[in-house]
């Protein structure tokens, strides 16, 4: 079973792995159905998904799998993206956020969301009214709790000051990315969070595969779905791709001398920072769920984290791309770990 942590400061207990959705489908809707079933087996109980996802299929999915198993699990959602090919049926308006909730809640087959997650910042749209909307949703008991996802560390405190100044509902959680190969949330997004309390729930621990241990220099075509739709960002000869997996291969080294999977590697590194909370993984079969389970009972030694920022620096992107920005090398590596 995993472990149990504290969401921020809300009360709510959640699991040290959150099942991410992304890969759930209606054409796949049985594996995915079984996917979910397992993990609430194991004990996670925070499921993470999007209104974008396969324009709402993957809310489909959970929704059938939770049909009577709802009361077990603190599920997340997120709006932003745009759906269909409406002009206003996208983004952070109020009008867009009061619309799409319902629909979100009809695909999901609740009346309730645990935690709304704004899915990216919109700089045209007062935060403001943003975050008065997702008040009201609170209010009404549509929604139990307000995220947000991939916002920088200024968006993150101008929410924080916004709820307190205009007595709204706070943000009580981000959703950065962060794994191995992508640590730049380290230098300002997680002591943010640490200072406004904020729950920590990064997305691709496994820095989309390059760290599940299929990718590797010398191969020579697309070995999963996701390097089929994004050939450029797995592309082995682009120098930014060609740095990352010389990276992989000494983290492979590292774990078979350690005794342990690169997966089982990369999330520890993840849930190791004493500021995170759960790690979304994204299973798309029993298989990938089985290899990631666990990961919250492997301790890192001193030594092992040591090796880890020689490989790659505290505080850096392999590639700025997988993050949206690269801040400065963080070079005092105890900011990682207090």
């Amino acid at each position: 079973m995993v472990e149990y942590r504290p969401f921020g400061r809300t009360g709510v207990q959640v699991s040290s792995l959150t099942l991410g959705a992304m890969n759930f489908t209606l054409a796949n809707e049985a594996d995915g159905v079984r996917v979910i079933h397992r993990a609430l087996d194991e004990g996670i109980n925070i499921i993470d998904t999007a209104d974008v996802y396969t324009q709402g299929e993957s809310e489909q999915v959970v929704g059938k799998a939770l049909k009577d198993r709802r009361d077990d699990v603190f599920l997340a959602t997120k709006f932003h993206g745009q759906i269909g090919t409406g002009l206003n049926t996208r983004g952070n308006s109020r009008r867009w956020i009061i619309t799409e909730v319902e629909n979100s809640l009809r695909r999901l087959g609740t009346d309730r969301i645990d935690l709304y997650q704004v899915h990216r910042p919109e700089p045209g749209t007062d935060f403001d009214e943003t975050l008065g909307a997702l008040s009201d949703l609170v209010h009404q008991g549509k929604i139990r709790y307000i995220g947000s996802s991939t916002f920088e560390p200024s968006q993150i405190v101008e929410g924080q000051w916004t709820a307190e100044r205009r007595g709204r509902e706070r943000v009580v959680s981000e959703q950065p990315p962060y794994s191995i190969l992508v640590r730049g949330i380290e230098r300002e997004v997680l002591p943010v969070a640490q200072r406004y309390h904020l729950a920590v729930i990064p997305w691709s621990p496994l820095a989309g595969g390059y760290l599940s241990g299929r990718y590797h220099r010398g191969l020579t075509g697309p070995i999963s779905p996701r390097a089929s739709r994004l050939p450029t960002r797995y592309d082995p000869t682009n120098p930014a791709n060609a740095s990352k997996l010389a990276a992989v291969e000494k983290l492979q080294t590292l774990a078979d001398e350690a005794g342990l999977t690169l997966i089982h590697l990369a999330l520890a590194f993840v849930l190791n920072h004493p500021a995170i909370t759960s790690a979304i993984i994204g299973p798309r079969t029993l298989e990938h769920l089985e290899s990631q389970l666990e990961a919250d009972k492997v301790t890192l030694t001193p030594d092992i984290l040591d090796r880890i920022d020689e490989i790659v620096p505290p505080g850096t992107n392999l590639n700025p791309t997988d993050a949206g920005y690269e801040p400065p090398s963080l070079t005092d590596k105890t900011q990682r770990r207090r």
